[in-house]
C-alpha cells in the first residue's frame, strides 16, 4: 500500500455547504493549501462533503472526523464510492468519536463494515497506543489532536514508518501573550472535559491540577501562537518529532466567519 501523502500543512475548520463555506474553501484551494480536514462538528452532513468537492477543482478534503456514532458505515461508504468515481483521491474518510466503554472494539467493528473504502483512505483520530496500533492495522494512519511534538515522537514510533502521521494543531496569529492565551483556553476547557482526551494529556504528562487549570506552560505547549514566522516555527516540531502533515486549526476567539486572513497570512510561510 502506498503512504497517504498530503504536503507538510494543511487547514482544520469547520465548513458547512453555505456560499461562505464554499468560498472559503475556494479561497484555501487558491493559496495553495493541499488539504482541508473537516471538523465533524460543524459538519452537517455526508452531502457537505460532496458540495465542497464539486464546488472545488484539486484541493483534498479528510473527514476530520466522523463520528463512528453519528454515521451508519453504509452511508459513509456510499459517499466514499461516489466521490471515488467522480474526483479520484480527493475525499479521505477520516473516523473518530468512540466515547463508549468500548471504543477500540467499537472501531474496529465499524471498520469491518466499511468494506467499500479502502485501507488507504482510511484514518483514525487516534490517540492512545491501542487506537494507534488499530489505525496502524487497518487504516492508512493516524490523526490525532491536542497533543505535543513529543506525543507525536511516540506515536510515529507505534504506527511505523510507512503510516501517514497528520497532526491537528491550534493555533492563534496572534502576539499579544495574554490573548492568545486566552483565546487557545477556551477550546482546551472543553476537550480536557472529554474521557479521551483527558486520559491522552495525562499521559502526555499533564496532572490533573494542569486539566482544572490550565497554566500558560499547558496552553502553549498545545497551541503555536505568535508571528506567522514563530507559528511556522512551532508547527515544524511536529514535522520534526516525525509526523508527515500539520493540520493548521486556526483559532480567532470570534464563532462564525472562516479564518481566511490567517489563513493568508500562513501560507508565505508554510506552502
Amino acid at each position: 500500500m502506498t503512504k497517504l501523502s498530503f504536503g507538510p500543512f494543511g487547514i482544520t475548520t469547520g465548513l458547512t455547504s453555505s456560499p461562505e463555506s464554499i468560498e472559503a474553501a475556494r479561497v484555501a484551494e487558491e493559496l495553495g493549501y493541499p488539504a482541508i480536514w473537516l471538523s465533524g462538528g460543524p459538519l452537517p452532513g455526508l452531502q457537505t462533503i460532496r458540495d465542497l468537492v464539486e464546488a472545488t477543482n484539486r484541493i483534498r478534503f479528510v473527514s476530520g472526523i466522523l463520528s463512528v456514532d453519528s454515521y451508519e458505515p453504509d452511508d459513509v461508504a456510499a459517499t466514499y464510492s461516489a466521490l471515488e468515481a467522480e474526483a479520484p483521491g480527493r475525499f479521505t474518510v477520516g473516523l473518530g468519536g468512540a466515547h463508549g466503554a468500548r471504543p477500540v472494539a467499537t472501531v474496529r467493528e465499524y471498520l469491518d463494515r466499511l468494506g467499500a473504502v479502502p485501507e488507504e483512505h482510511r484514518l483514525l483520530a487516534a490517540l492512545g497506543p491501542r487506537m494507534l496500533e488499530l489505525a496502524r492495522d487497518r487504516t492508512a494512519g493516524a490523526y490525532p489532536f491536542l497533543v505535543t511534538s513529543e506525543y507525536t515522537a511516540s506515536a510515529r514510533a507505534i504506527l511505523g514508518a510507512d503510516k501517514l502521521l497528520a497532526v491537528s494543531h491550534l493555533t492563534v496569529v496572534e502576539t499579544d501573550a495574554e490573548r492568545a492565551r486566552a483565546i487557545a483556553r477556551e477550546p482546551i476547557s472543553f476537550f480536557v472535559t472529554l474521557p479521551g482526551y483527558a486520559a491522552n494529556l495525562r499521559r502526555m504528562g499533564f496532572s490533573d491540577s494542569d486539566l482544572a487549570e490550565l497554566p500558560d506552560r499547558m496552553v502553549d505547549a498545545l497551541t503555536a501562537w505568535g508571528t506567522p514566522e514563530q507559528i511556522a516555527d512551532q508547527l515544524r516540531e511536529h514535522l520534526e518529532a516525525g509526523a508527515d502533515h500539520v493540520a493548521v486549526n486556526i483559532l480567532t476567539g470570534v464563532t462564525g466567519p472562516q479564518p481566511i486572513e490567517q489563513w493568508r497570512a500562513l501560507a508565505p510561510m508554510l506552502l
